[in-house]
């Protein structure tokens, strides 16, 4: 038995390159949680249409106001108005611009067809982009 020196090895040199798999796995997860609660988030209905906790939003210009009473009964811009006529002046307003909002405001007691059938009104003449006003609710303390 020969009591020698084993032979040593050169240290090992430092790894200088970083190791990307950990975060391409963390990467993929957090891709995959997104594109499962996106769909979740863009399709949350409120249905209470009437009242709502949120901010009132600013005026957008050109924009028409179209009132529905509790009879069934429009209005364009406070001014009662006739389904025929309203037809002219919606399609008048899309031809002078097809951008302009169309605001609807809808009695809470308004059956939901005859709310749909303004909207029908609305899209046949040309305008494409509306909004439901809402009255803003008070405000509970917690």
């Amino acid at each position: 038995m020969a009591f020698g020196r084993l032979e040593s090895r050169q240290p090992a040199a430092p790894m200088s390159e970083i190791n990307v798999t950990p975060m391409v796995d963390v990467m993929l997860v957090l891709l995959v949680i997104f594109i499962l609660t996106a769909p979740l988030m863009t399709s949350a209905i409120r249905l209470d249409l009437p009242q709502t906790e949120g901010a009132e939003a600013g005026a957008v210009s050109p924009s028409l106001t179209l009132a529905v009473d509790a009879q069934g009964a429009l209005f364009l811009n406070d001014q009662a108005i006739t389904p025929e006529v309203l037809r002219l002046r919606l399609a008048q307003a899309a031809q002078r611009n097809p951008n302009t909002e169309l605001e609807l405001r809808a009695d809470q007691s308004v059956p939901y067809g005859r709310v749909v059938e303004a909207m029908g009104l609305a899209q046949k003449a040309g305008l494409s982009r509306m909004g439901f006003v809402a009255q803003t609710a008070p405000a509970l303390d917690r």
